[in-house]
């Protein structure tokens, strides 16, 4: 059945089937303000053309037996509109020259809305699989202590946990570092020590992810990243000798590559001399401890509020390598109240980037994703990043809201050299120069 066609029926005589059906994308909204209710009673919507008096109660929707549905969509001569009708509406409106500039105007904003990349642990293991510019690997935080050899160090004391996380043991040593002096020595020890190994890292001489990710978005878009290591700094710098035009970037652990000065707010690399004259001092690291305080280092925080504001206009979201580990509780939280809720975002996409099975990803990351508005690749070379590279938006309005059929064979390719990539994004990057400041969509060339 369509929407429409269940108005006039209460809603005890539904049957389950038809119940789950129109429950699935239903949304309450409060009668004053119309916003989505978290709690309360309210108008249940399931669709424009089906509507019922109900409420929300403890996240659930409920609505009474001999509530009866209705559609309260009515046209000019008194008459309820289907969903033909409504479409038959819009085609006419798209059709007068003043609504298409309207139409058009809306594309632009959407366009032009940022594509928000955070990366985690895998991203970096993704950019060097084979090891560093010297052959040394990088590895997420299971198994870190060994490949580090801490063991020696980790020995002078006794660790209760049995993992092998450096997570869990830097935690517990955390905890117990405010009442073991010897403790507090191994966890100073642990910093200095993972501080330098992390300072040591140089991307190989070939391209990397790391340095596709950067020439994939321009400056309206953001890419954070919880990782220590200095990989995305160096892909930042070599690749600023094609563009300027390249986006912003946001440390939220801190990272042994960048610097600040607290007296002009200015964010570099670390040893790079500011206005002032003084060098920029490192940046602070956040370890993974149970309760991190984003607000303690200003450069931290900074990074934060920049992650925020982007994600409260975001119209994408790639999420690359970052399984959200327990002692980043927090973080996910901080992102969840700038993101807001899944029924407010019902046409941005949610991408991720993870080798770990579908079910289990998609479970860490519900709570951001509206319905199947979701894709997963298990490779940086099959995102919308790698195939529609500085067209990212664009390409994604167009497949989702223009229904233009993208061609998957184009874009950033695994084999490409550096000049490969120079001859693919020269043309993309002239006419982004051209377009600045003018308001006009760029175009789409992914189909």
């Amino acid at each position: 059945m369509k929407y429409s066609e269940y108005a006039g029926l209460r809603w005890g005589k539904l049957n389950d089937n038809d119940k789950k059906f129109l429950l699935k994308n239903a949304i309450c909204r409060g009668g004053m303000t119309g916003s989505p209710l978290t709690q309360g009673e309210g108008m249940v919507e399931f669709a424009e053309t089906l509507a019922v008096l109900g409420a929300v109660y403890d996240g659930n929707i409920v609505i009474d037996d001999e509530a009866e549905l209705y559609n309260p969509c009515i046209g000019n001569d008194g008459r309820p509109l289907t969903e033909e009708d409504l479409e038959k509406m819009l085609d006419e409106y798209k059709a007068t020259s003043e609504n298409e500039n309207l139409m058009n105007e809306y594309e632009y904003y959407m366009k032009n809305r940022p594509h928000v990349v955070i990366l985690g642990a895998g991203a970096s293991c993704a950019t060097i699989p084979n090891g560093d510019k010297y052959g040394k690997k990088i590895s997420a935080m299971s198994g870190f202590i060994e490949k580090l050899g801490l063991t020696d160090i980790l020995s002078k004391i006794s660790i209760h946990t049995s993992s092998d996380n450096l997570e869990d043991i830097y935690m517990e040593i955390d905890e117990r570092s405010q009442e073991e002096e010897e403790c507090r020595k191994v966890k100073e020890e642990l910093e200095k020590i993972i501080w330098e190994y992390m300072s040591s890292y140089e991307l190989p001489d070939n391209p990397t992810i790391y340095d596709f990710l950067v020439l994939s978005l321009t400056e309206k878009d953001l890419i954070v990243t919880f990782n220590w290591d200095p990989l995305l700094v160096q892909a930042i710098c070599r690749m600023q000798r094609y563009t300027s035009n390249i986006p912003q970037v946001a440390f939220l652990h801190g990272n042994v590559a960048v610097g600040f000065c607290e007296d002009d707010n200015i964010m570099g690399n670390v040893g790079e001399l500011c206005r002032c004259g003084k060098s920029l001092k490192p940046m602070k690291l956040l370890f993974p401890v149970k309760k991190k305080n984003y607000s303690s280092d200003i450069a931290i925080r900074k990074s934060w509020k920049t992650l925020n504001n982007a994600l409260e206009k975001a119209y994408m979201i790639t999420i690359f390598g970052y399984s959200a580990p327990k002692s980043d509780i927090e973080a996910v939280s901080m992102m969840k109240k700038a993101w807001g809720t899944v029924s407010d975002r019902n046409l941005e996409e949610i991408e991720i980037i993870d080798i770990r099975k579908e079910d289990d990803v998609i479970e860490s990351w519900n709570q951001f994703i509206h319905t199947h508005h979701y894709s997963y690749h298990t490779s940086f070379f099959d995102s919308t990043l790698a195939r529609c590279p500085r067209r990212t938006c664009e390409a994604t309005f167009d497949r989702l809201m223009n229904c233009i059929w993208l061609d998957g064979s184009k874009g950033f390719k695994e084999s490409m050299s550096f000049l490969d990539i120079e001859k693919y994004i020269c043309n993309l990057i002239e006419e982004e120069k051209n377009a600045k400041g003018k308001n006009i969509v760029l175009s789409n060339p992914y189909y």
